[in-house]
């Protein structure tokens, strides 16, 4: 059997295979962001289709650090219902399914929260304020709203969390230079930059206990001028790694300069982190789970027996093909069909909820 479809453990949560989904945004909350029928369904297509791991889209933990429409949310008691309703249909098909924890900070839109955008530093465009620079209280409390909402995942029944630390959002924005621009104990040296990102982490073990799986996503840089580097990664996976993380998720870029490659991706050019995934391993002992342009089967299991990564995760290629696991796993082996040209964001921006749009291509591939 191969490598890739081994049972594992991540903390006390045991995952049928090394196959994690990654994050995106689905768009198929409500408008206020509760947990719809149709999310449910799309987090039931991948356990069906036998994927390890579900991450869920990035869920807000406060009103103000919303990043888009039809976001999911968990800043509130009202989120419980639906992540219950998730967890337990996702449960039924023999999944496990953890919620990813996040705040948009400079990119939270005021347009849908009508509250102020917050973030570490003031940013300006055109001479105007972006955003308002946190006070400590702003830090303190955005703290208690990641620890609260991952004691409320763990009550719904979700089996683990993770906080988003990658693509510009609120705790990605206190690690990189170029939009933390403080001068107290939140900025300047790597280790007071990150320190918000420990503070969460601390807050969350201590609301979810010791047994829980608690997981961060982190870029191995940031692609940028004055940005998060491939040694600045090593040296906030190293703190986290005292800190007690679970597992580590290595992604990049930023809205300020987005790694991410559309069209055809040819076998020479999959997994795009794989030279910070193999300094990382050098280093640190957490578990790796290993994100970008992976889209065959033979290079997953090259990446996990060499050791580049413990995980394989993939967001695109289940988005157009939610069974691509549990086809590989049956002896069809032939690469993911998607084609990585972005074009399921559409239906999401229309708020339609992601889906490809090679609906037809991939229906003759699975009936093949």
């Amino acid at each position: 059997m191969s490598i890739l479809f081994e049972q594992t453990a991540i903390n006390n949560m045991v995952l049928a295979n090394r196959f994690i989904r990654s994050a995106t945004w689905e768009a198929m909350a409500t408008p206020d962001g509760k947990c719809t029928t149709q999310l449910v369904n799309q987090m039931v297509k991948f356990a069906e289709g036998e994927v390890g791991l579900i991450v869920t889209g990035f869920a807000y933990v406060s009103r103000e650090g919303q990043a888009g429409p039809w976001q999911l949310a968990i800043c509130d008691e009202t989120a419980t219902t639906g992540l219950a309703q998730m967890a337990q249909a996702v449960h039924r098909q023999g999944g496990r399914i953890a919620v990813q924890l996040a705040h948009a900070g400079t990119q939270a839109q005021r347009a849908l929260s009508g509250m102020e955008v917050i973030g570490p530093s003031v940013l300006h465009e055109n001479g105007t304020a972006l955003c308002r620079e946190m006070t400590h209280a702003d830090i303190d409390r955005v703290v208690r709203a990641f620890s609260t909402a991952a004691e409320r995942a763990k009550r719904a029944g979700i089996d683990a969390v993770q906080l988003h630390a990658a693509h510009g959002y609120l705790l990605n924005q206190f690690l990189l230079p170029a939009m933390n621009q403080r001068t107290d104990e939140y900025g300047g040296s790597l280790a007071n930059r990150a320190r918000i990102v420990l503070k969460v982490l601390e807050a969350v073990r201590e609301a979810v206990g010791p047994n829980y799986p608690v997981m961060i996503k982190i870029n191995s840089e940031d692609f940028i001028d004055g940005g998060f580097t491939v040694e600045d990664m090593l040296g906030v996976s190293a703190l986290l790694q005292e800190a007690g993380i679970d597992a580590i998720e290595m992604s990049g870029g930023t809205n300020l300069g987005a790694f991410s490659r559309f069209g055809y991706i040819s076998k020479e050019d999959e997994s795009y982190f794989r030279d910070a995934a193999r300094l990382y391993k050098q280093r640190i002992a957490v578990p790796l789970i290993l994100v970008g342009g992976i889209r065959s089967l033979e290079v997953a299991e090259t990446l996990v027996s060499e050791g580049v990564t413990d995980y394989v995760a993939l967001s695109r290629p289940l988005i157009c093909e939610p069974n691509l696991v549990k086809r590989w796993k049956n002896g069809d082996t032939r690469r993911s069909i998607c084609v990585s040209d972005n074009r399921c964001v559409g239906p999401a921006v229309a708020g339609e909820g992601l889906r490809c749009v090679l609906e037809q291509k991939v229906s003759q591939a699975a009936s093949r």
